[in-house]
């Protein structure tokens, strides 16, 4: 039996554009019968509902808050729930951060000001790894693709949400740079989600950095398919 992860989803009650609760996402996954799940919520330099007239502490908090509601609603379910966010930079370029806790947040207040590539520099250097997020997406309000291939560790080459087309594109992005892959619904939507994508591996992971760091031995660990139809 193999142990399914999801490594980038987000909840209503942080990321703006997303209808379903901590809750919800919990709930849906547990159903579906997943080991674990990242919650990758929009940072807060992206569209949250954390506010950004308050201390940073106060902020750091709130966004905090989006993955302890997720992790409360697992317990007594047997799932993990791991915490990781997704840093964007404007026009549609986002990066999904893990491996760094809500401490390194509160220390690192001025690491909001840096420029996108020393913003990645600085969570490296401290640790995290760093996965490029749908890298091809395309919508009406993005007026470029950006590639930042010498900032990042990885690249999100299945997305649930995105194109046959555009995850094929992140695939050979990844290829022609050496970096890994991985995998990832998107979900917003919770049980309204048509199609997911995560990690699939032989036995039980509770560091998400090794998890994702594995799957460049193991390409055959990642997999898109279309939402199990549940009775």
């Amino acid at each position: 039996m193999g142990y399914k992860y999801e490594m980038h989803l987000h909840t209503s009650e942080i990321s703006f554009c997303a209808r379903a609760t901590a809750a919800e996402q919990v709930e849906f996954y547990h159903k579906m019968g997943y080991a674990g799940i990242c919650v990758t919520n929009h940072f807060i330099n992206g569209v949250t509902h954390v506010p950004k007239d308050i201390p940073w502490a106060d902020q750091v908090a709130g966004y905090y808050h989006g993955y302890e509601l997720a992790a409360e609603a697992a317990k007594g379910t047997g799932m993990d729930v791991f915490f990781a966010w997704e840093y964007s930079i404007g026009g549609g370029s986002d990066f999904l951060v893990y491996g760094l806790g809500p401490e390194w947040l509160l220390e690192n207040e001025d690491a909001m000001k840096l420029s996108p590539k020393a913003y990645m520099q600085c969570v490296r250097e401290a640790g995290a790894v760093v996965v490029h997020a749908h890298p091809f997406r395309e919508s009406s309000y993005i007026e470029m693709i950006r590639l930042m291939p010498r900032d990042v560790d990885g690249v999100e080459i299945y997305n649930a949400n995105r194109t046959e087309f555009e995850n094929a594109m992140a695939k050979q992005y990844a290829g022609n740079y050496g970096l890994f892959c991985s995998a990832g619904s998107d979900n917003h939507a919770g049980f309204r989600q048509s199609r997911l994508a995560g990690i699939e591996v032989p036995e039980r992971y509770t560091d998400m950095k090794a998890l994702l760091l594995d799957t460049a031995a193991h390409p055959e660990w990642l997999f898109c398919e279309p939402t199990p139809v549940m009775e």
